[in-house]
């Protein structure tokens, strides 16, 4: 887009001071030509840019007047560049806007730039786990939530029944390595499973965009929504307080622990989980054998006495092959 390629090639006058347009083009990788227009169409615009031919000549900004368009101190720009550097291995044009930003600093806060952009990568997959890739769906509806295009989906939901809408794009959430798109809808806003969308039509109807519509209150309000529906049933164990941590890591903010006062003489604490149902809270906590205690509801100890009961009739002779009945 040229609005960015503008804002770069004002941030290098203000860096460098002056530059020629075989110097601009080398740095936006574009043609002279194109860089020569760019230059111009600042001029144009009113910003204090102007040539001066000849050897050593070039265009610099008149007077060396500055345009503070980010009003970043060293210290924000290495912090914007250590968000921005895990994220430069993702997609080519996430790389080359990351060099570009950084060759346009001014020179006293490039190093710590280019070291901030190098100091974290981001490795979204788990032990044992191949990479994940991006959907593909992913580019088409980013540039749709950008321009504002109506998009045709073919969903399934979760019951495996297919839908088509026609929806308003209004941004794109990653949750650990899963991607949601958030969307006007006839029935109000929704929120997709991009690797649920079968496929995703971009038309040329403009799309509509709440006034003050913010993507992140959004997300923490859909977030706030899915944990009070995960977090239905709750249920009372007693384990020792160094299996906390594994216990939290199992249940996440859906794991409470009481007051340190209340630690028994044996060593164990008491611990509030929860889930959306009985069972879940019975499969989660099943691996843990005599590990831990449910004290509470009945209907947890039921559903792991269940899972026992399973586990000892499948596997009571266990020198028997597998499929003897």
């Amino acid at each position: 887009m040229r609005a960015d390629r503008l804002v770069a090639a004002l941030l290098l006058l203000q860096a460098r001071g002056r530059v020629t347009a075989a110097e601009l083009a080398e740095r936006l990788e574009i043609s002279v030509a194109t860089a020569r227009r760019d230059l111009e169409a600042l001029s144009a615009a009113g910003i204090p840019v102007y040539p001066q031919p000849g050897r050593g000549g070039g265009w610099s900004l008149v007077g060396g007047a500055r345009t503070d368009l980010t009003g970043l101190n060293a210290a924000e720009s290495q912090v914007l560049f250590l968000l921005l550097g895990p994220a430069s291995s993702a997609e080519p044009e996430v790389t080359s806007a990351l060099r570009k930003l950084i060759r346009a600093l001014p020179a006293t806060f490039r190093s710590d730039a280019e070291a901030a952009s190098r100091a974290v990568v981001s490795d979204a997959a788990d032990w044992g786990e191949a990479d994940r890739e991006a959907p593909a769906l992913l580019r088409p509806l980013r540039n749709a939530v950008v321009r504002r295009f109506k998009v045709r989906l073919a969903y399934t939901g979760k019951g495996g029944r297919s839908t088509e809408r026609l929806v308003d794009p209004l941004g794109l959430v990653d949750k650990d390595g899963i991607w949601y798109l958030i969307a006007g809808t006839e029935a109000g806003q929704r929120t997709f499973r991009l690797d649920r969308i079968a496929s995703a039509d971009v038309t040329d109807l403009p799309a509509e965009r709440p006034e003050h519509f913010d993507l992140s209150a959004e997300w923490s309000r859909v977030v706030a929504e899915m944990e009070q529906r995960r977090s239905l049933v709750s249920a009372v164990v007693l384990v020792d307080a160094r299996f906390l941590p594994v216990l939290r890591s199992h249940f996440g903010r859906h794991c409470e622990v009481a007051a340190q006062e209340d630690e028994r003489a044996d060593g164990r604490v008491r611990v509030r989980v929860a889930a959306h149902t009985a069972r879940s809270i019975a499969e989660q906590l099943a691996g843990w054998g005599a590990m831990l205690e449910v004290v509470e509801p009945r209907s947890v100890r039921t559903e792991l006495a269940r899972i026992g009961q399973e586990l000892t009739d499948q596997y009571a002779n266990p020198s028997d092959p597998p499929g003897t009945p």
